[in-house]
C-alpha cells in the first residue's frame, strides 16, 4: 500500500470522525420526545399563572406539602389503581429495589398523610406543585413530562367537602386568567349500582367503563351482549353514556334505577349542586354520569375541568375514600390536580392578558463609572425594582428603558 493511499484513507476516517462529533453535538442541542425547555418571558408567564393558582388554593386554607419526585414501585402498583405499569418510568437504584418517576401526585399524598398523619383526626389540607411523568407512546402531541398543580382534603367524608374542592379549582382558574371554563361532574357509585345490579364481574365492568367513558356505543353493546347481559339492566347500563347535562339529567338518571347504591350518588350529587349555588359558582358546573375516570381509586364524585383551545382535561379530579387505608391510614379524601401546561396552551390560545412584572432596568457602566452605577442599581433593587449592570460595550439605543409586558 502506498503512502498517498494510507494519507487518503487517514483524511477519510478523520473527517468520518468530524462529521459524528458535529452531528452529536447537534443532537445533544435537542432534547428528547415528549419533553421540552421553557425559558425567558413564556417562563416568566408559567410562574405567574402557578402563582396565581396556588394563590387560590391556599386562599381555602390549604398548606404546601413536597413529595419525592420518585417512589417505590409499590406506590403505583396496580392494586393502587393507578397509572398503568407500561406507562411508568421505572429504574433500580444500587440496592435493586424497582423504582418509577411520579406518573400521579395523589398516591404520593396519601402514603405521606398516612406516614407523617396516621393518628390525626382532623381534616389534613395540603396543596402542591411538580412535575410528573408518563412513557405513553401515542402522544399525539402530548408531552411525557407535565407541571401539575393540586389540593388535597384528607380526613372529610362529606359533600360539604366535596363542594369546596369544586369552588376552589373554580375560584383558581378565574384567578389565573380563564373565563370561559365549564367543570363536568359525576360520581362512579352511580355506575359501579348499575354494574353491581346486572352482575357484572370486574373485569366486564372495567372494560365497560373504558367503552362508556369514550362514549362509544357500539363497543358497551356489544361487551354486554357478549357477556350476556339481560334487560333492563342492559339498556341502563347504555343509557349512562347520555346522562349528561343540567340538574334535569340527574332527575333522568334517578327514574331508571332501583339499586340503593346508585341512587345514593344521584341524592348525594344534587345535594352538591345546592351547595355550589350557595357558593355562587353554578354558573361553570354541569353533570355527566358517564365519566369514568382510569384511575380505579376513585370511589365517588369525579369531575374534569374543560376549556376553549384544549382538548383534553385541564383539571382533573374526585373523591378516594379507600386509597389511604393502602397505606395503613383509614381516611376518606377529596382532591385534584391542575394541568399547568394545558392552562397555559388554554391561555394562549384565548388571547388572555396577563399583568406580567416589568423587565429589569438596564444600567450601563464603564470602568470610569462602575461605582456611580452600581449605586444606583441598588438603590433601584431596595426599592423592589428589578436592574440589571451591563458593560458599556453592550450599549444600545434606549438603553436603560424599562419596559412592560401585558400580552401572552
Amino acid at each position: 500500500m502506498t503512502k498517498g493511499v494510507v494519507l487518503t484513507k487517514s483524511v477519510k476516517m478523520q473527517r468520518h470522525s468530524e462529521r459524528y462529533s458535529e452531528h452529536m453535538s447537534q443532537r445533544l442541542l435537542h432534547t428528547p420526545e415528549g419533553v421540552r425547555d421553557i425559558y425567558g418571558k413564556e417562563y416568566r408567564k408559567k410562574l405567574y399563572v402557578e402563582g396565581r393558582l396556588l394563590e387560590g388554593i391556599h386562599l381555602f386554607g390549604y398548606e404546601d406539602i413536597q413529595t419525592p419526585t420518585f417512589e417505590f414501585f409499590d406506590v403505583f402498583s396496580r392494586e393502587i389503581g393507578t397509572t398503568p405499569s407500561k406507562e411508568l418510568y421505572k429504574f433500580f437504584d444500587k440496592e435493586g429495589n424497582t423504582l418509577v418517576l411520579r406518573p400521579d401526585f395523589t398516591p404520593s399524598i396519601a402514603r405521606c398523610a398516612a406516614k407523617y398523619f396516621s393518628e390525626e383526626r382532623q381534616p389534613l389540607r395540603f396543596s402542591y406543585m411538580g412535575n410528573t411523568f408518563t412513557n405513553t407512546s401515542n402522544l399525539q402531541g402530548k408531552l411525557k413530562e407535565v407541571t401539575q398543580l393540586g389540593a388535597e382534603l384528607i380526613g372529610d367524608p362529606s359533600v360539604e367537602a366535596d363542594a369546596e374542592i369544586i369552588c376552589m379549582v373554580i375560584r383558581a382558574l378565574l384567578g389565573a386568567g380563564l373565563k370561559r371554563f365549564q367543570v363536568a361532574i359525576g360520581d362512579v357509585e352511580y355506575f359501579k349500582g348499575l354494574c353491581e345490579e346486572a352482575g357484572l364481574d370486574e373485569d366486564t365492568e372495567l372494560e365497560l367503563r373504558s367503552f362508556i367513558s369514550g362514549k362509544n356505543y357500539f363497543g358497551a353493546q356489544e361487551l354486554l351482549m357478549e357477556r350476556g347481559v339481560a334487560e333492563p339492566y342492559q339498556g341502563r347500563l347504555l343509557k349512562v353514556a347520555d346522562m349528561f347535562g343540567d340538574m334535569c339529567s340527574l332527575a333522568d338518571a334517578g327514574a331508571i334505577v332501583e339499586n340503593g347504591r346508585s341512587l345514593a350518588a344521584i341524592r348525594r350529587l344534587e345535594k352538591l349542586s345546592s351547595l355550589l349555588g350557595l357558593y355562587g359558582v353554578e354558573a361553570y358546573v354541569s353533570f355527566d354520569l358517564g365519566m369514568l375516570s382510569k384511575y380505579r381509586y376513585y370511589t365517588g364524585m369525579i369531575f374534569k375541568a374543560y376549556t376553549y383551545g384544549v382538548g383534553e382535561a385541564v383539571v382533573k379530579g374526585g373523591r378516594y375514600d379507600r386509597l389511604l387505608q393502602q397505606f395503613g391510614k383509614d381516611a376518606p379524601a377529596v382532591g385534584f390536580v391542575i394541568v399547568v401546561d394545558s392552562i397555559m396552551e388554554a391561555l394562549s390560545r384565548q388571547e388572555a392578558r396577563l399583568p406580567l412584572p416589568e423587565d429589569a432596568a438596564r444600567i450601563y457602566y464603564s470602568t470610569d463609572d462602575f461605582a456611580e452605577k452600581l449605586a444606583q442599581a441598588q438603590k433601584l433593587r431596595r426599592q423592589g425594582t428589578c436592574a440589571v449592570l451591563l458593560p458599556m460595550e453592550g450599549a444600545h439605543p434606549g438603553a436603560g428603558s424599562t419596559e412592560r409586558e401585558d400580552g401572552i
